[in-house]
């Protein structure tokens, strides 16, 4: 196989140095294995040195991505022009839905025509249902495809419903699909589940009213209601910079129940499933293909979400977990109710959760499928 000269380039945008490293340090190690130079453009927090861990650069760019006003976003693009024009790159990647429309404007003015637009989901926008939502996301769609876009743009996305979003087609050769952000399986061995009577739940996702956290409490006091034997605990913290983040005040609010706790941020993913039974998403939309899901599939356990891209693309309902409708509180107590008084089933679910990651959703899959890519875009 042929490999990309040494003095190749790739410039990665993202909105926050956080989100990389949670979800796309893979990327940045297959541009690095395969001989490229990256540099990471990203608002720089306290995860720059996990960036430089895998040989690749980081460049500081300020910028607010709650604040979607062309005030704000006029002189971002203007300073990411300046770094692209200064740098060359000859690839850009743009991660998530501002940094493609910063990163892709940025990239048309500096002249870069080799662009990955990562769409990694489509947040609030995806999850809203009324006709400001749809009309925001054909304008998005529109822009994806049309102005932002060259010849050499190529599409990657982490389910192919976004993909039809765009209207493109999932089969097209400028389109590629990777396993969401993919895991480490040697990091996230299968566990045991917790030899305690009660069911056991964790939600570990961002505390967005997007990521259904309210539908998931709903759920919970209907399935105790109705003499099932379980707790929820949500592992997360709110998004300040996000508009559907739910507020603290909620958050302990909630707390005061016996039977949920809101624990605040997971630093250790594994030490969260080897409390728990069950994993719970029950996400509005929105989704790419949630990381959270991946990893509790790793550490073998059932999965209880909704049916929406990304989470259904994953959860095969019955195999690994429970597919009920979104917002249908009911159906996802009656779901917990099932699991509460089926252990054999839970450890069924996880068993099967951990040979789908096994079989193509793995950190190594992601990195391999990148690779792929980059390796065309440079031969074209």
């Amino acid at each position: 196989m042929t490999l990309p000269p040494r003095s190749g380039k790739i410039a990665f945008v993202v909105t926050e140095d956080w989100f990389f490293v949670s979800h796309f340090l893979p990327m940045a190690r297959a541009a690095v294995e395969m001989g490229l130079q990256a540099v990471v453009i990203t608002r720089v927090r306290a995860h720059a040195d996990a960036i430089r861990a895998t040989g690749a650069r980081v460049i500081p760019l300020e910028a607010e991505r709650r604040d979607i006003r062309p005030t704000s976003i006029i002189p971002t693009v203007r300073r990411l022009t300046e770094i692209l024009e200064a740098e060359r790159p000859d690839i850009v990647h743009c991660i998530a839905l501002r940094s493609i429309l910063v990163g892709g404007a940025a990239a048309a003015r500096a002249g870069i025509r080799r662009r990955v637009f990562a769409l990694t989901g489509l947040g609030y926008l995806g999850a809203r249902r009324d006709l400001a939502g749809h009309a925001a996301r054909g304008v998005i769609a529109a822009a994806l495809r049309g102005p932002l876009s060259s010849a050499r743009t190529r599409y990657l996305f982490e389910n192919p419903n976004d993909a039809g979003f765009l209207g493109l087609d999932p089969g097209s050769p400028r389109v590629t699909i990777v396993g969401g952000a993919g895991v480490d399986p040697s990091a996230l061995p299968p566990l045991p589940l917790p030899p305690v009577s009660t069911l056991r739940i964790a939600v570990v996702a961002r505390m967005l009213w997007s990521k259904g956290i309210d539908t998931a409490v709903e759920a919970v006091m209907r399935a105790r209601a109705a003499g099932a034997d379980v707790e929820l605990s949500l592992f997360g913290a709110p998004d300040p910079s996000n508009p559907k983040a739910v507020p603290e005040a909620q958050l302990r609010a909630w707390s005061e129940h016996g039977s949920i706790v809101w624990r605040g941020f997971a630093g250790d993913i594994a030490a969260v499933w080897r409390e728990h039974h069950v994993a719970c998403l029950a996400s509005r939309g929105g989704e790419g293909l949630p990381r959270t899901l991946l990893e509790a599939a790793a550490c073998g356990r059932a999965i209880l979400t909704t049916d929406v891209p990304g989470c259904r693309d994953f959860v095969r309902d019955g195999l690994d977990g429970i597919i009920v409708p979104p917002g249908n509180s009911d159906a996802l107590a009656a779901a917990m109710q099932r699991l509460a008084g089926d252990r054999a089933l839970c450890e069924a679910m996880g068993r099967s959760g951990r040979e789908r990651i096994l079989a193509g959703y793995t950190e190594r899959h992601v990195m391999d499928a990148v690779a792929a890519l980059y390796r065309d875009m440079l031969q074209d």
